[in-house]
């Protein structure tokens, strides 16, 4: 696939994340609308929304393996389709029940969606991990666009169903742009992480797939727990200001959408994910700890702000990269099982920190530093237990700093060889000297310790001496 092609492909993916973003919160941003609809107390529609988490539950792992069989591409469609379903149907739908079944159809097709994607940026190769990162922003850009949108609505006092008709439309588009575009093979490897993967033993693989597996889980409980708490915390706990509570979650989205351009920009330049995976969980740790113990407003609001910068800048999707490397041959599977332990978060979560804020809202809230402590410490152990990533990319800086220590070292040798020119004027010997050229030779050998490059070795010093000489030959005939 040419670049052209790769570019157009990339874009359709990410447009329909855009759609994804908006279809997340579309229910909840117009739930007195729904509500009066369907005749239904906001209780009620709020009940509706479950819905789209059950689907997720019940399709990622079927999805995830039938991708890796039947094609990315088709199940990219499925999810288009089954969004596309779900935007026009909640506008026709009679009851709750119809309601309800139509979020579960939404949570399938966040589901597939997800299935053909990721592993499709990897299956791409070159910069995958930046790639899927992006995907993270125009979710947001999704989240943020739609609120907006409705709020026009609202003002103008025009329909409120406008706002899924866009989506539709969105999809349509999108359906016909994506149309003629070619896949790459399904489970090809182009990652560029050489050895370090493919050859672990399998103790070591079996601990960081458990690893990997839990990790999809506390990455996504430690944001839902935030988002679910922080406002009533900051209500009940910190004393703030009905505006000043719902700013920190603001703030929260803000440092979000930041941490997701800081990764990507960090991604392109080739810095080991597991490097960016520990970093960015120890400071979500210490910006969450801020937050639960150190009650002052400013600094309150700086770490809502460094916490969704870090726990929600697509640390999720790097751990889920690292996943799809562990296991190239099964992409769609491991895709499937990644978020269906993310999808087990959405639905315990707010069972045990409801029961825990029976206690108090800073207990619900303080699960969230247990959580993070337990991603801290799978993110550990994976790049422990994984040891020194070995990438093309890294590699290869290694080697250019090497040789650029070799430069300068020939440099130094050429020096040398102006002042051995002199001397050889000065008694008048000829330029090759055959006897010292073999024991530069043996030298070489001696000096080496591994003996099936010795003889690489020496033709790279056979070639040295040959340019040494020409080198020499060339300042005699100068000088005459």
């Amino acid at each position: 696939m040419n670049a052209h092609m790769q570019h157009r492909l990339s874009l359709s993916l990410y447009l329909n994340y855009f759609v994804h973003g908006i279809g997340l919160i579309i229910l909840a941003q117009n739930m007195q609308s729904l509500g009066q609809l369907w005749h239904a107390p906001l209780a009620t529609v709020s009940y509706v929304i479950s819905g789209v988490g059950i689907g997720r539950l019940i399709a990622y792992l079927l999805l995830g393996i039938l991708s890796d069989r039947y094609g990315r591409k088709n199940f990219v469609f499925l999810g288009m389709i089954c969004y596309f379903v779900f935007f026009l149907g909640m506008l026709g739908a009679p009851n709750i029940q119809i309601a309800y079944l139509l979020a579960i159809i939404a949570g399938i097709a966040n589901s597939a969606l997800d299935s053909g994607t990721y592993t499709t940026f990897v299956e791409l190769g070159g910069k995958e991990g930046a790639s899927n990162v992006l995907i993270k922003a125009f979710m947001s850009l999704g989240e943020f666009v739609l609120p907006l949108f409705v709020a026009s609505l609202e003002n103008n006092s025009l329909w409120f169903g406008w706002s899924f008709i866009l989506a539709a439309s969105v999809l349509i588009i999108n359906f016909f742009l994506l149309l003629p575009i070619k896949f790459p093979k399904a489970n090809q490897s182009k990652s560029t992480m050489l050895g370090t993967l493919k050859f672990l033993s399998k103790p070591r693989k079996i601990i960081i797939t458990t690893a990997l597996a839990l990790y999809g889980y506390t990455s996504m409980a430690l944001m839902i727990l935030f988002t679910q708490w922080i406002t009533l915390y900051a209500s009940e706990t910190l004393h703030m200001g009905n505006v000043a509570a719902h700013f920190l979650l603001s703030l929260y989205s803000i440092g979000s959408i930041s941490g997701v351009l800081i990764m990507f920009w960090l991604l392109r330049r080739q810095i080991s994910e597991l490097t960016l995976l520990v970093f960015f969980n120890i400071a979500a740790l210490i910006s969450l700890s801020i937050i639960c113990f150190i009650h002052i407003a400013w600094l309150t609001q700086l770490a809502s702000f460094v916490f969704g910068l870090t726990a929600a800048s697509g640390v999720m999707q790097v751990g889920l990269n690292t996943f799809l490397k562990l296991y190239p041959q099964t992409k769609g599977l491991v895709t499937g099982i990644f978020f269906t332990f993310g999808s087990l978060a959405s639905f315990t979560v707010p069972v045990i920190t409801g029961w825990l804020s029976k206690k108090n809202i800073a207990a619900a809230l303080e699960f969230d530093l247990l959580i993070s402590c337990a991603s801290l410490i799978l993110v550990v152990i994976i790049r422990l237990t994984l040891g020194k990533q070995k990438t093309l990319a890294g590699t290869r800086r290694t080697i250019s700093y090497i040789d650029k220590l070799i430069v300068r070292l020939l440099v130094r040798r050429f020096k040398a060889v102006d002042t051995i020119i002199t001397f050889k004027e000065e008694i008048n010997i000829p330029v090759l000297d055959s006897k010292r050229e073999e024991k530069v030779l043996d030298n070489v050998a001696d000096q080496c310790s591994n003996q099936k490059i010795i003889p690489y070795l020496q033709e790279i010093y056979m070639s040295i001496m040959a340019s040494s000489r020409k080198y020499q030959e060339n300042k005699r005939h100068n000088n005459k």
